[in-house]
């Protein structure tokens, strides 16, 4: 495996981790809360906005997870399967990856909607980059 793809793969695996860690702190506050009669089953069986707004900041950025970086993790998969992995489309992961945590770092601490949205247009500049460079690297392949 080059140096390019296993950046590229250890791009990928860091946000499968960064899904998780959301995952379980998410999944650990919800205990937490009903544990101590904060919200009760019934409550948000059916309404998911009924938990404190600190553990819906929590699934919203789980749920971010599973949106733009399905591109990335195809990509990926991609890139690997046609042998197109290059410096600059690592380079550009790792600007994705890092911006999907820097992301997830804003929504589960201040929630600045403007910081946030410019941390997310970094990551879907980047993504789209790779893609373009992609789709034109394997037109000329």
């Amino acid at each position: 495996m080059t140096l390019e793809l296993k950046l590229l793969v250890l791009s990928s695996c860091a946000l499968v981790l960064l899904a998780f860690v959301l995952l379980m702190r998410g999944g650990s506050g919800r205990v937490q809360a009903i544990r101590r009669g904060e919200v009760r089953l019934d409550d948000v069986a059916l309404d998911n906005s009924r938990w404190p707004p600190r553990l819906r900041q929590y699934a919203n950025a789980f749920d971010n997870q599973m949106q733009l970086p399905v591109l990335f993790h195809a990509l990926v998969a991609m890139l690997a399967a046609t042998g197109l992995a290059d410096m600059p489309s690592a380079v550009l992961g790792l600007v994705f990856a890092a911006s999907r945590y820097g992301h997830a770092w804003v929504h589960v601490t201040s929630n600045h909607v403007p910081r946030r949205g410019a941390v997310f247009m970094v990551g879907a500049a980047a993504l789209a980059l790779m893609w373009i460079w992609f789709a034109v690297r394997g037109a000329l392949a």
